[in-house]
């Protein structure tokens, strides 16, 4: 399971991504403003629901698996103490809600890439955001989703190369420079094609972008949206 667009005709893949988008930010402020276990409950609900209007499913998250460690540590490391008590539960019990609140924020994320095409985030965003401004974010974004799986690829290419050549044996440090090393080789090679590419066909900032157009349930989205919104700042 890889972060990158996934074809279907679901309602989500349907949608404008300039209302997912919204919807997006929208969430992540009434996450961030209710980080209780009431207030999480409640968004589990929506996070939930947007994974499987866009077709995904727990499975979806998997490709933000590289946060996980993170996001399981965190608490252990917040509740510790150099002194008597030795560990807070206060603290522990907060950190948990927010790496949890995190987590949900991620699970809207995968819904939006699932089912959005890199081209409509770009013209979404230049269409937004106004000026030169505009077009470097689009850019940005559509090189980082059409390349961040290609760079995931790389990596797991390296490790199971490694496996393969015995690397079981060598010490787990070994191991992480050994693949560190291929993943930023592999990192620059392709950046080199990229500029290359980019050149041969004449790289344009005003590129023809497709249409975007607000359907019905558009509004649907925005209205709940605009409800986060209010929900986050009351």
């Amino acid at each position: 399971m890889t972060l990158s667009y996934v074809p279907g005709d679901t309602l989500a893949h349907r949608l404008d991504p300039r209302s997912k988008l919204c919807f997006q930010v929208a969430f992540a402020a009434a996450a961030y403003a209710y980080t209780t276990p009431r207030g999480l409950a409640a968004l589990t609900v929506v996070a939930a629901g947007a994974l499987i209007v866009a077709g995904g499913g727990p499975r979806s998250l998997w490709s933000y698996r590289f946060a996980f460690p993170f996001l399981l540590v965190a608490p252990l490391v917040a509740g510790g103490t150099l002194g008597d008590p030795w560990f807070r539960i206060d603290r522990a019990v907060e950190t948990t809600l927010a790496s949890y609140r995190v987590l949900l924020v991620l699970a809207v994320a995968a819904a939006y890439v699932r089912s959005t095409p890199v081209r409509d985030s770009r013209a979404a965003l230049q269409r937004t955001v106004p000026g030169r401004f505009g077009v470097m974010a689009g850019v940005g974004v559509s090189l980082v989703f059409r390349f961040l799986p290609l760079l995931t690829r790389d990596l797991t290419s390296a490790r199971e190369a490694i496996a393969a050549r015995g690397g079981e044996q060598v010490a787990v440090h070994v191991r992480m420079r050994l693949v560190a090393t291929a993943g930023i080789n592999r990192a620059f090679e392709r950046a080199d094609r990229l500029g290359v590419a980019l050149t041969a066909r004449c790289f344009a900032w005003n590129p023809t972008l497709p249409r975007l157009a607000f359907g019905r349930f558009d509004g649907l989205v925005l209205a709940i949206s605009a409800g986060l919104v209010v929900v986050a700042i009351v």
